[in-house]
């Protein structure tokens, strides 16, 4: 019983790890348009 609950805990928490990486990276190719945006805004 104890494996079986340390395993379903080990997959949630492998399962939240994968999606952060997934959202950090998102969130990093947000910040990165934005910045060209203000980049395009400073040479005007």
């Amino acid at each position: 019983m104890k494996r079986t609950i340390s395993l379903a805990l080990l997959a949630l928490f492998s399962l939240g790890v994968l999606c952060a990486c997934n959202t950090m990276e998102g969130l990093g190719k947000d910040v990165q348009k934005l910045g060209d945006k203000v980049e395009q805004k400073a040479r005007n």
